[in-house]
């Protein structure tokens, strides 16, 4: 995405993340956070139990919305932690798959998918309204080779509260806790964990490995795979924009406005953005994010001709701080790049690459000749199975911190 310029420099400056009020029980639901349209099993009426994984209720996934050749697939609801505030209980959605036929002796080892980028409004919710034809494909792969896989839908996705979109640690928790939730409810699960997440995904992914050690330690997590990861910082190299060319990439400035009103309703859009831009923004509410790319096109907007210079030193003002805790890894990670994407940049990408295995991260890097962000989440199957294979069976992985495009 264009815009990735005013997303780097929002980590130019140093920010603090700002503090959440606790709260025992589920939020009220709020139309302007994207809340509601789904059905009531989403919303907890209870107390919310302070013990993070605890699994409150399920049912059957819906074989529509759900992964061929699944044995068993359930929705679930779980107990997690706030990543804003940092100690609140609350409700995050999720689901689990199962492969078919009976568990390998030990049992299946567990995938722990984090999606990347779906919209900010609990319709968006990858357990309520399915998944692309590129997800399903790729974690159909997984589950046919052996894998369960537990998938979160993140914070404020589909349950009632806001989603704080692109806050790694929220991410982390929500997927760490999705992990303990899927060992709680399964008993035919191994003690082998890999995280594996795409885009938005692929930094939640970084980050529950960053964040495994402190606040999940007992999760037998063997290594993470990623691709298309964001990172942003001081060091990390801008990347280039035209700001006259149309930007599908303004509908995630459009989900960080949001973020900024999470923490400042008095903040008007109208102010930060241009009267063209407006009424495409309001939409981003409740509207997911292939729709909203889809109307950015159509009306032809570009970053020039939609942002109003006070929108960065807002974004600044109130953006979550979204650098990782670390990126000196416990556990190895994979990181694939496509050459060709243009909504997390190579240069980006690279950086992580090289921050991360110059802190000591055993890293096997891949860049894909002229793959597209969403064409490498696939193509990069053939070099992330063999990874986790090896990982799994306690085998070294060589390091690969300088890639070359293959």
């Amino acid at each position: 995405m264009r815009a990735t310029f005013v997303l780097t420099a929002l980590f130019l400056t140093g920010l603090v993340l700002p503090s959440a009020a606790a709260a025992q029980t589920v939020p009220a639901p709020d139309p302007l956070q994207g809340d509601g349209w789904v059905s009531p099993f989403y919303t907890w009426e209870g107390t919310i139990p302070s013990k993070p994984g605890t699994v409150l209720r399920t049912e059957p996934l819906p074989p529509v919305i759900g992964l061929p050749g699944a044995g068993r697939q359930i929705r679930m609801l779980y107990a997690s932690t706030d990543g804003v505030g940092g100690s609140a209980p609350i409700v995050v959605s999720g689901a689990l798959f199962e492969p078919a036929g009976p568990p390998p002796p030990g049992g299946w080892p567990l995938v722990a998918w984090a999606h990347g980028t779906v919209g900010v409004a609990d319709i968006c919710a990858p357990s309520w309204s399915g998944r692309s034809y590129r997800d399903i494909a790729y974690l159909t792969t997984w589950l046919a080779q052996g894998y369960a896989i537990v998938s979160t839908d993140y914070q404020g996705l589909g349950t009632p509260g806001p989603h704080p979109y692109l806050n790694a640690r929220a991410e982390a928790f929500d997927v760490l806790d999705s992990v303990r939730a899927a060992y709680a409810y399964d008993r035919k699960l191994a003690a082998k964990v890999v995280i594996v997440g795409q885009s938005q995904g692929g930094g939640a992914a970084f980050s529950a490995a960053a964040f495994a050690p402190a606040y999940a330690p007992e999760l037998p997590i063997r290594g993470t795979v990623a691709t298309g990861v964001p990172y942003f910082g001081p060091k990390v190299p801008r990347a280039p924009a035209d700001p006259n060319a149309v930007d599908t990439g303004l509908a995630y400035i459009f989900y960080l406005v949001l973020m900024a009103q999470q923490t400042d309703p008095s903040l008007v859009a109208a102010d930060l953005l241009t009267p063209a831009a407006v009424p495409v923004f309001e939409t981003a509410r409740f509207t997911c994010v292939d729709r909203l790319e889809e109307d950015i096109t159509i009306l032809g907007l570009t970053d020039a001709g939609a942002m109003r210079a006070a929108l960065l030193p807002v974004l600044v003002k109130h953006f979550p701080d979204f650098m990782y805790p670390t990126v000196a890894l416990k556990t190895p990670v994979f990181i694939g790049t496509g050459a060709a994407d243009q909504d997390v940049r190579p240069v980006v990408q690279e950086a992580l690459v090289k921050d991360a295995c110059a802190a000591g991260t055993t890293v096997e890097a891949h860049i894909y000749a002229g793959l597209t962000h969403s064409q490498t989440v696939n193509a990069s199957l053939r070099d992330s199975l063999p990874f986790v294979r090896k990982v799994l069976a306690g085998q070294p992985i060589a390091p690969v911190c300088s890639p070359v495009p293959e």
